[in-house]
């Protein structure tokens, strides 16, 4: 078992320290990812421009500054799997690949803090990380977690692969025990639930992650990004009611701007994205973006909703048209609501829909003013009487804030 090292006396500790005493995550965190779009990458000698290194961290750093992502609230660049060498130091201490990272991860947080930035890094609870070619946390979660903060990591994502599920409600606690030892605020990123294919103990896994994995891992296809949108469709556990600030539900990364996605569908994954308050980690080649998808990335009225202080993930209030559209409420500070139709079908027409006002929350008689929630423009005034008609793309989505008068 993972714990025979840990004394009785501190796995009780660990149950009562949560990662709400850490004071990060107010608001959805927002920032760039590598794993998507660069995987495990590490052959820097036939590929120096896409392997996992330096170079690369560095440059995405420099683009989220000077292309105005850093502007919008983008602040975390997170360095997934494959940083490291297979094997610790001779004081068990993890060692970041000298000829990929040839300034050490001290050095590079340097080089992100010194552009506004916060640095993130990848581990996992196991033996192994994903893949099994380098070392995991199993036996050494204070020695990393200590190496960690000396090195000025500010995010760190804690994988699942080659644990034991039973020893998760321990294992990360404890983790996030020796991270607040450290005196450094470092925003834990949990793939508990993920890992544990089963029931989850949500109150634990709100009192310890500032974000966690819900579900499947989202890959570049709209299968996939509808497979994440159908687990919070069914809320299962209610996991949505624990998600708020200083710790979200996480579906996954942004695939925005990568191969998959057409510019609808990129909208829809936005767009969702936004109405589940969740964390916004883009995974996409800064240098080659295409200028929509980084206009869409930049939003700033879809990211108003996603940041919106309340903190309320949207949950679903309707499946319409033999369950082919999705009709998802959030609510928003000011007593607004933000509503969000989902079309499912790749049919090649618009599907037009009507629904009544009080259908989607709306209830106060005076009416509301409806906005788009893309453009800000006008859709007009509106009754929880009214009938309000609206045609929603194939595989896209209609998003509007109705702000009552």
């Amino acid at each position: 078992m993972i714990f025979l090292a840990l004394t009785i006396t501190l796995l009780f500790t660990f149950v009562q320290v949560g990662a709400l005493n850490n004071g990060l995550a107010l608001t959805p965190p927002m920032g760039w990812l590598t794993w998507e779009r660069f995987r495990c990458n590490v052959n820097c000698t036939v590929d120096p421009d896409n392997c996992i290194s330096e170079k690369l961290i560095k440059t995405m750093a420099d683009h989220i500054v000077t292309d105005g992502y850093r502007d919008v609230g983008y602040e975390y660049v997170c360095i997934d799997n494959c940083w490291m060498l297979p094997s610790r130091d001779e004081h068990g201490r993890l060692v970041a690949d000298p000829d990929r990272f040839p300034s050490g991860m001290k050095g590079l947080s340097d080089y992100i803090h010194g552009k506004g930035l916060k640095l993130g890094i990848y581990e996992d609870f196991g033996v192994f990380t994903c893949g099994k070619k380098y070392p995991g946390s199993e036996f050494y979660l204070k020695t990393d977690a200590d190496t960690f903060a000396n090195w000025g990591v500010d995010l760190l994502k804690f994988d699942t692969c080659n644990s034991n599920p039973s020893d998760f409600e321990y294992g990360f606690p404890a983790m996030e025990f020796y991270l607040n030892k450290t005196g450094r605020p470092i925003l834990f990123s949990c793939e508990w639930p993920h890992g544990q294919h089963g029931k989850s103990n949500y109150t634990a896994i709100r009192n310890t992650c500032n974000m966690w994995r819900t579900g499947i891992d989202v890959q570049d296809s709209w299968d996939s990004v509808m497979g994440v949108i159908d687990v919070y469709a069914e809320d299962m556990e209610n996991f949505s009611q624990y998600s708020g600030p200083g710790g979200w539900a996480d579906p996954d990364m942004l695939v925005v701007g990568d191969f998959g996605l057409s510019y609808e569908q990129e909208r829809a994954q936005f767009g969702m994205w936004a109405m589940f308050a969740s964390p916004l980690l883009m995974s996409v080649d800064l240098r080659n973006i295409r200028n929509e998808s980084k206009a869409l990335l930049q939003n700033k009225n879809i990211l108003a909703i996603n940041q919106d202080p309340m903190g309320k993930q949207a949950t679903l209030k309707m499946k319409m048209l033999k369950n082919s559209i999705y009709v998802f409420t959030r609510p928003l500070t000011n007593s607004r609501i933000a509503v969000a139709l989902l079309n499912k079908s790749d049919r090649g027409t618009p599907t037009s829909v009507t629904i009544k006002g009080s259908d989607v929350g709306l209830s106060n008689q005076n009416g509301y003013n409806v906005v788009d929630g893309f453009t800000a423009q006008s859709m007009g005034s509106f009754l929880p009487t009214s009938d309000i008609v609206l045609n929603v793309n194939p595989s896209g989505i209609v998003l509007f804030v109705a702000t009552p008068k």
